[in-house]
């Protein structure tokens, strides 16, 4: 009977983990959400929600993080528990830099408020949409124990990459051609980048998946496509007319 109430117990545990980290990967999610419209609507009041909300996702991994070393203390797990325990550890630090990563593109909208709209956050919101579907996509492999759906996250993160190359070399050319962009330009460089970062992040969770599931990381290396460190951006016409060179 005590034995019986000890697996009862531990399996309850476990699964109050599984509860906090889904509440955080929703966080998270909502928060980059939240993050983009007030970026396109110009809304500096909904990115200072974003910002203040942050701290709820905080205080989920340390929820999360006391409970795994109860548990890894008390409880002394082995093989599938185990890999549980540590999956669960290194998820909710990943959905903590994710939380982050939105508050930044929030702090960043409240500065471009002040700039004029540029046509280029329709691609950052286009980038947004796309890592906010991989976020409920590994959230949804992370609760049905789903490899192969952890794997299809790790692909979907090409297409962030390369939407990051694009807007790296788009925003570059819109700063030669008119030194006035250069400010609200920076701002959105930087935007672009924490979005391609989460998407980074949300496929460390979908490695974590797979770990969990199978046991080992996945054999093949992960695929990038971020071109952004290597790009050449050549000045244009009109540019160099304007300082002076042709």
């Amino acid at each position: 009977m005590n034995d019986a109430h000890i697996v009862t117990s531990f399996g309850e545990e476990l699964e109050r983990i599984d509860q906090l980290i889904v509440e955080m990967g929703g966080l998270a999610e909502t928060q980059l959400a939240a993050a983009i419209r007030a970026l396109v609507r110009r809304d500096a009041e909904l990115a200072n929600e974003v910002r203040d909300n942050d701290a709820r996702i905080d205080d989920l991994e340390r929820e999360v993080n006391e409970r795994i070393v109860r548990i890894l203390a008390l409880r002394q797990p082995m093989a599938g528990d185990l890999r549980i325990a540590i999956a669960a550890l290194k998820i909710s630090n990943e959905l903590e830099r994710i939380g982050d990563y939105a508050k930044n593109v929030a702090k960043r909208s409240m500065v471009l408020v002040q700039s004029p709209a540029m046509s280029s956050t329709l691609t950052i919101s286009r980038m947004g949409t796309l890592v906010q579907s991989m976020i409920q996509n590994v959230l949804d492999a992370y609760v049905a124990r789903d490899a192969a759906g952890a794997e299809e996250v790790r692909h979907a993160d090409q297409e962030v990459d390369q939407l990051h190359t694009s807007m790296f070399r788009e925003l570059l050319t819109y700063m030669m051609e008119d030194p006035r962009n250069i400010t609200p330009c920076t701002h959105l460089l930087f935007i672009a980048k924490n979005i391609e970062r989460i998407g980074d992040h949300t496929t460390n969770i979908a490695e974590q998946v797979h770990f969990l599931v199978v046991g080992q990381d996945p054999e093949e290396a992960r695929p990038k496509r971020d071109r952004s460190s290597s790009t050449v951006v050549k000045p244009t016409i009109a540019s160099q007319e304007e300082s002076g060179h042709e």
